[in-house]
């Protein structure tokens, strides 16, 4: 039995032996955490000892027993693994990129040495200047030392990865091209390298100047001295002290534009600067006073364009901008536009009792597909119940009542979410004594001018038949007594 121990225990030296001649390269970033893998031994009798360097300094060891021992240049930033016997960098130096050395004693019989060499490689992202939104991107994934077999790829700041980006384009060297890139580009960009089923990661941060996502659809509001439209205009993020300082690319100017739509009933196309930034320090609104803007929102953080309005009209219907200028003649803006729902009535004032009413829901133009108007009638109102939707956008009340006054509310649905709403107080009337006075009267005196004009027209008749003569027929006779030829009248 001592013969076959001894035996086995040179075969598992052997072994240990070539294992120990491996020789690992293992990829890391400056500020990163990398992971130096050695996988336990069956046995719990082991004596682990990791080295730096050439020279072999000293790092850190665990006996069998589980003691450990550090280096105090190292004992903030190392660590051995609970499971096995990797060695565990956080916040990697410069200096750190060498090479390490593992090596395992086993102690079940004679001394078994393994060893282990580690190369820790340098990966890098050259960091870039913040970008305005519509430029492009351009990143290099930089590895000092390249092995056969090793693969890079990209993440973008939502760890998505890149093929299905149109944007993207990807060099033979893997650097990275992403072609006008927006607000959701702004985040930590990362290089993801692989080498045998190992990834190591190299990020860097990327500033995107942009200005607040648009609104895919228009901003709906209604026409009422209470209604608040607010426009909102800010940057995505806070802008870098460092360069929005910059006079070389720093804030030049801006400004908000409307343009009318037709339905607000004014000219199109005609472009009105409703209020200009001064640069200040620090910026400031010169608003156009005669639109009754607000601009508190910038007053209180000079990164805030937003702009609103209290009490809205028809003529708020249009187009509005916000645009920021920065040097080299770019720019950033947002177009947003504005719908207003304005509900009309027909009689405009007052209708009365048993008169015809007309109720127009309308945003000056016909409504597109998506769009559907509710009407929610007064309780007691003749109409109810107005049936399913979609109801249409003219309502008519035949014959108004008493319960037909009151709140009138119409309302602007895009499928099952509210988008606006309008009311009107629509009064309803009985018809006064004096309008009824008015009315017998002329009633009265338009019989009398038919029965006047009917008399003369019978006596005009009868005269023109008494003016004309009669044409009675002659009488002849023929006589006994005969007399001179002829004939004679009687």
């Amino acid at each position: 039995m001592k013969y076959v121990s001894g035996f086995l225990s040179i075969i598992v030296a052997l072994f240990f032996s070539s294992t120990g001649a491996e020789d690992v390269v293992v990829y890391g970033q400056v500020g990163g955490t990398v992971t130096l893998p050695i996988l336990k031994w069956g046995s719990e009798k082991v004596l682990v000892q990791w080295y730096f360097g050439m020279n072999n300094q000293f790092m850190i060891s665990r006996n069998y027993q589980g003691r450990e021992t550090t280096a105090p240049q190292w004992e903030d930033r190392l660590s051995l693994s609970k499971t096995d016997f990797s060695l565990i960098i956080n916040n990697i130096r410069l200096e750190d990129f060498n090479s390490f050395r593992c090596e395992l004693k086993d102690f079940r019989s004679t001394p078994i040495t393994s060893v282990t060499i580690f190369r820790l490689s340098h990966v890098s992202v050259q960091p870039v200047s913040p970008l305005l939104a519509g430029k492009n991107l351009n990143l290099k994934c930089d590895i000092k030392e390249i092995v056969e077999g090793t693969q890079r790829r990209w993440l973008n700041p939502q760890k998505q990865d890149l093929n299905e980006d149109k944007r993207v384009q990807i060099g033979d060297d893997s650097s990275l091209t992403v072609m006008k890139v927006t607000g959701q580009d702004h985040g930590e960009w990362t290089c993801v390298v692989t080498y045998k089923g190992r990834e190591a990661y190299a990020n860097t941060p990327v500033t995107i100047i942009d200005l607040s996502p648009a609104h895919p659809q228009p901003i709906y509001t209604s026409v009422s001295p209470l209604s608040l439209l607010h426009l909102p205009c800010f940057f995505s993020i806070p802008l870098p002290l460092s360069w929005s300082d910059s006079q070389e690319k720093g804030i030049q100017g801006g400004r908000w534009t409307f343009t009318p739509s037709p339905a607000a009933g004014s000219l199109t196309g005609v472009v009105q600067t409703l209020v200009n930034l001064s640069l200040g320090p620090p910026l400031a609104w010169v608003v156009n006073q005669k639109r009754r803007l607000d601009v508190s929102a910038l007053h209180t953080n000079n990164r805030n364009l937003s702009l609103s309005k209290k009490g809205v009209t028809v003529g708020d219907r249009g187009k509005y901008t916000c645009v920021v200028e920065f040097q080299r003649d770019d720019t950033l803006k947002r177009e947003m536009r504005v719908e207003v729902l304005q509900l009309l009535t027909s009689p405009v004032s007052v209708a009365f009792v048993g008169q015809e009413v007309n109720l127009t829901c309308t945003l000056g133009q016909p409504l597109t597909s998506d769009l559907e108007v509710k009407w929610i009638p007064p309780h007691h109102s003749s109409l109810l119940p107005l049936g399913s939707s979609p109801h249409p956008t003219l309502l008519t009340i035949p014959e108004a009542t008493y319960g037909d006054g009151g709140w009138w509310r119409c309302e602007l649905w895009r499928n099952k979410t509210k988008l606006t709403s309008v009311e009107i107080t629509l009064k309803i009337e009985r018809v006064p004594m004096d309008v009824w006075l008015l009315v017998t009267i002329c009633a009265a005196a338009v019989i009398f001018v038919l029965l006047l004009i009917l008399t003369v027209i019978l006596i005009r008749r009868h005269r023109q038949r008494v003016m004309i003569p009669r044409r009675g027929k002659r009488r002849f006779c023929n006589c006994k007594d005969p007399k001179p030829k002829g004939f004679y009248r009687n």
